[in-house]
């Protein structure tokens, strides 16, 4: 079947299986930040916006997507024009390995979206489904914090 969806801004159309899941269809497409980590919806880190909701893409079947915006990390700045999230997580030390900022970044950007100005315990709340085994929590609450102080989202 044909997929038709946005991805980062740009219209995409995209021959699917009916059962893929978006994980996948990302992947595929280049999307490699997008992580594959447990494979069933607990660590956060295939998280990405749909319709500006955060979704775990390894339990959204693609065919879902049909007509929506997607939002993945690629589309939140560039190594040359970092997202603020991007800049407030490098300066807080709040990145090791990397595997999980992905989705932490995504689930930070949902956060910043609906609540400019969130509390340490609406940050901890947004970010309670991305699991980060080198860096701790810490740190990234710290980043989500500096990035909303400064308007940034």
């Amino acid at each position: 079947m044909k997929l038709t969806l946005t991805i980062n801004g740009k219209l995409r159309s995209i021959e699917i299986a009916p059962n893929v899941m978006l994980l996948d269809v990302l992947r595929a497409a280049g999307y490699k930040g997008v992580k594959k980590g447990c494979g069933e919806g607990s660590c956060g880190a295939c998280a990405v916006l749909i319709d500006g909701r955060p979704r775990n893409s390894c339990l959204t079947f693609a065919a879902q997507c049909e007509g929506s915006e997607v939002l993945t990390v690629e589309g939140l700045g560039t190594p040359e024009n970092p997202h603020p999230l991007q800049d407030a997580f490098v300066r807080h030390g709040a990145t090791q390995c990397g595997y999980c900022n992905p989705g932490s970044l995504i689930a930070a950007k949902s956060l910043l979206d609906h609540t400019p100005a969130p509390t340490w315990e609406d940050v901890k709340e947004a970010l309670d489904g991305n699991l980060c085994r080198c860096t701790g929590y810490v740190k990234r609450i710290e980043a989500v914090l500096d990035a909303a102080s400064l308007g940034k989202k």
